[in-house]
């Protein structure tokens, strides 16, 4: 017997049904509701694992549960353990608050549904992406015809430069690692300074580089690797190296030496990779750009659209400045795919073949501010920094530990179990939300300003919660 389509036992058709209409309008409208409680309401989660109470346990059903129901639920179920990262006064690590109108892009592109692999599939989303790239080199101060894969996040960017550099210095001594592999390839030095992220390492990690076997160099008081360290393990390596430099140290945002180190490391025949997450940004404002003197002449780069940006997450630039080194270590090509398209292809700078269009947000931010209002938002962020440090020190027994020259502040008290019990109270009561770190062997609260959202107010706010506590805890 032949069913007509019509007669098909599929509960959802292409054409929207009502179930499925009202559970979008839904969703749209409990995220406006919940982007507008982040101006006042709580900072930090009101509940953590322990106190969810089993909401999520259970088994599968075996029948499922209309759409609007569903949304509905989740809503309901997941409200106390969400944690307020897109509020104006969470501070705790380095993440930007997913703008509005990047979040407002992030629904078309979950509507959308195009699997941004190629340009010939997905013309208007390839060409939204493109246009990113375009505008962020040119922020950035970072060649022009360099390669971009826009990626995840800057663990995912620092990995993709990280193998690029890898397959290129083998290409060099003659060992191509695509047939051949690593077993047996010559040795590649990594040299990597002692405060560096833990992105770029986990990075090495994955190239099969073996953190183990890197050099890692002595550094300042603020981070920034010391030159004399370098040139020591320069002279050291026997290979070729790759050498892993920083744009912004994760407590001091602190900058590596680029224009004393990278002429260093090129006349050994290394290549530079820049761990540029947040950093690299500085170069959009004028004023910063001298922290950054040097940076461009640079092999490869990460950087994090997420952060600075304000992104929705899922967004990152691996930049490699020769495209073809960076195609040729990411593209998985195979014969059934369709031919190249008439301009640049996603997938051919990225470790995936099948993506979401994870570049359209940050097309949507870029248009929304502008070149000057990236730039302004930036330097508010920085100018903002330096008013915490200020207010913070006027406090006896509160201490800023780091020279702020970026948007991170390393705030310590008169010991660590102060330190640590300040920073507890403040998050538990849940205004503000800094987050912990250690700095020379010291316990630290770190203050993170990136927040699209964040102004002077919710500056005053940190400020106040941090001395209540800690004259709280001093018995003032």
């Amino acid at each position: 017997m032949t069913m007509d389509a019509n007669e098909l036992p599929i509960r959802h058709l292409a054409t929207l049904d009502a179930d499925a209409k009202a559970a979008m309008v839904l969703a749209a409208e409990q995220a406006v509701a919940y982007r507008a409680g982040l101006q006042d309401g709580p900072a930090a989660p009101q509940a953590r694992p322990a106190q969810m109470g089993g909401r999520f346990d259970g088994d599968l059903a075996a029948k499922g549960e209309a759409a609007h129901d569903v949304v509905a639920g989740m809503v309901d179920m997941a409200g106390a353990g969400l944690h307020h990262h897109a509020s104006p006064r969470f501070f705790g690590y380095v993440v930007g608050g997913s703008m509005p109108v990047g979040v407002a892009a992030d629904f078309l592109v979950a509507a959308w549904g195009q699997n941004a692999a190629s340009s010939w599939e997905t013309p208007s989303t390839a060409l939204m992406e493109q246009a990113v790239c375009r505008w962020c080199l040119d922020l950035l101060g970072l060649p022009a015809e360099s390669g971009l894969g826009i990626v995840t996040g800057a663990t995912v960017a620092n990995t993709q430069g990280i193998i690029a550099a890898r397959d290129a210095l083998l290409a060099r001594q003659g060992w191509d690692i695509g047939e051949a592999g690593l077993f047996g390839a010559p040795q590649i030095p990594v040299i990597i300074g002692q405060d560096a992220h833990s992105a770029p390492m986990a990075g090495v990690r994955y190239a099969g580089l073996g953190l183990g076997n890197a050099t890692r160099l002595a550094t300042d008081d603020q981070g920034r690797i010391r030159l004399d360290a370098l040139q020591n393990a320069l002279t050291a390596c026997e290979n070729p190296p790759l050498v892993i430099l920083q744009a912004g140290q994760i407590n001091t945002g602190a900058f590596d030496p680029f224009a004393q180190a990278i002429p260093m490391i090129h006349a050994a025949g290394g290549w530079v990779h820049v761990d540029g997450a947040f950093g690299l940004w500085a170069h959009a404002v004028p004023a910063l750009r001298d922290r950054l003197a040097g940076v461009d002449a640079a092999d490869s780069w990460a950087v994090d659209l997420h952060k600075w940006l304000n992104a929705p997450y899922d967004a990152g630039l691996c930049i490699v400045r020769d495209r073809s080194a960076l195609v040729s270590a990411m593209t998985a090509r195979g014969a059934y795919l369709p031919a190249l398209g008439e301009t640049w292809e996603p997938s051919e700078s990225t470790l995936e073949l099948s993506r979401r269009a994870r570049g359209v947000p940050s097309y949507a931010i870029l248009r929304h501010l502008g070149a000057d209002g990236v730039r302004e938002m930036i330097a508010r962020h920085c100018d903002l920094a330096l008013y915490l440090a200020a207010q913070l020190t006027a406090e006896p027994g509160i201490f800023v530990l780091n020279d702020v020259v970026l948007n991170q502040v390393a705030i310590a008290c008169e010991t660590d179990e102060v330190t640590k019990e300040v920073l507890r109270r403040v998050q538990e009561r849940g205004r503000v939300y800094p987050s912990h770190g250690e700095w020379r062997g010291r316990q630290i609260i770190r203050a993170s300003i990136i927040n699209y959202a964040t102004d002077r107010a919710a500056i005053d706010e940190l400020v106040l919660e941090i001395v209540t506590a800690h004259q709280a805890v001093m018995g003032g």
